[in-house]
């Protein structure tokens, strides 16, 4: 099994980078949002126009920066300049968070459902008007590795967690009180702690943040930020599964600072680079790693090699046998090819951050036996993703079919300016 990996925090042209990285290869890669509507900020937002034909209302965050709310979401928002009747018009003020960054021609998505997240739990506003009309249990709440849903009295645990940390983590009593007025979810990381007490007192601490904003929500104006999400390279160690990496970089002082005062009584390992004759990037070759993930050829060791084509409605890959020697069993070299390209697909997949219907033309099997321990050879690899990702099926024509969510714009996207959407 490979040592684990290292995470690099630095700047690069200009640009703060956080990067997880593992013999040499980059496995995750984030930039720095520049953008003052971040994901995970509240605000007080004002209702500016509802359309019943799609769904939504569309809700101004100030400065003319407008974003998609749903209508099935719209319904249980908490309006504060006016007597709430269950229902929503043009001109409420309801407090609202930013879930989706706005993508080419899409709006930014914001909720009603708001929740603080932190590395061991997630902790959320219940939804009170559902809990009064249904006696099943809400379906708000959803992270990337929740595994469903988190509802009223229960402590909702990651899927990706064995079921005797399932049980452990549910047994907890002071989870339990807490998910009696607050939807709570244990989050992958949880899972890697020898001690309840870090969980604890991270879920405590939400709690208490997530109460402040619900008391000061009706008495700010309208367009007032209630909270301002952490830095993006806090989130990426914190949405980062503790058991790919043992070690934190950075080279930069004052990122330094911040992140002890962050993850101070954590296991956390944090180090100061302070070389200034190979700095960080040239130590670990950044920018080679980067250019790679810029490609659209990528190189397998046994020669072969794959192209990803990302399109408007899809995005391609193609496995080519390339220069692997072709041995006398041709199914024999097949399977060792297309076993390699899984392995590098689900790290581009990541890496990239590519997202949405992803369909790969692997080398022709002759037994179907073979195709289907690549099907569920490809999905075992993609479970590790910390975003939603699986194999569909095979199509008629051949083709694996993968579907992976879209949570943030693409590694290429992130390094272009896109415009705020105005009204």
């Amino acid at each position: 099994m490979s040592a684990k990996g290292k995470i690099l925090i630095l700047k690069l042209n200009e640009q703060l980078l956080s990067i997880l990285i593992r013999d040499n290869q980059i496995l995750s890669i984030q930039v720095q949002n520049q953008n003052e509507y971040a994901v995970g900020n509240i605000y007080v937002g004002k209702v500016k126009n509802i359309s019943e034909n799609i769904g939504a209302a569309f809700v101004d965050l100030g400065q003319g920066y407008l974003t998609f709310l749903p209508l099935t979401d719209a319904k249980y928002a908490c309006v504060v300049n006016r007597k709430a009747d269950g229902k929503i018009k043009t001109g409420d003020e309801i407090p609202v968070q930013i879930i989706k960054e706005p993508m080419k021609t899409k709006l930014a998505g914001v909720t009603t459902s708001i929740s603080l997240s932190g590395q061991y739990a997630v902790v959320g506003v219940p939804r009170q008007e559902y809990y009064r009309n249904h006696t099943e249990p809400d379906y708000g709440i959803q992270t990337e590795d929740s595994g469903g849903i988190c509802g009223r009295n229960i402590v909702q645990i990651s899927s990706k967690l064995s079921k005797k940390k399932q049980i452990r983590f549910r047994s907890i009593e002071a989870l339990r009180q807490i998910a009696e007025h607050y939807q709570l979810i244990v989050r992958t990381n949880a899972g890697e702690l020898t001690e309840d007490e870090p969980l604890i007192e991270e879920a405590q601490c939400l709690t208490e943040q997530l109460e402040h904003i619900m008391q000061i929500a009706d008495k700010r104006t309208c367009y007032s930020c209630l909270y301002r999400r952490k830095p993006d390279y806090v989130h990426f160690i914190e949405n980062t599964y503790t058991a790919e990496y043992d070690e934190v970089i950075t080279d930069l002082p004052e990122i330094y600072e911040v992140l002890q005062s962050q993850f101070t009584g954590t296991d956390l390992s944090l180090r100061l680079y302070e070389d200034r004759m190979l700095p960080l990037y040239k130590l670990y070759a950044v920018e080679t790693r980067i250019h790679e993930l810029l490609e659209r050829k990528v190189w397998l060791k046994s020669g072969g090699y794959l192209v990803i084509e990302p399109t408007e409605a899809l995005i391609s890959i193609d496995v080519n046998s390339g220069k692997c020697e072709q041995g006398k069993d041709k199914e024999e070299t097949a399977v060792k090819i297309n076993m390699e390209a899984a392995e590098m697909i689900a790290v581009h997949l990541r890496a990239r951050n590519l997202s949405g219907i992803i369909l790969v033309d692997f080398i022709n099997f002759r037994k179907k036996e073979h195709e289907r321990q690549l099907v569920e050879y490809m999905r075992s690899l993609l479970k590790k993703d910390s975003i939603t990702a699986d194999v569909v099926d095979m199509t008629g024509l051949g083709l694996m079919e993968i579907t992976r969510k879209k949570v943030n714009p693409s590694f290429r996207e992130q390094f272009g300016v896109a415009a705020p959407h105005k009204l």
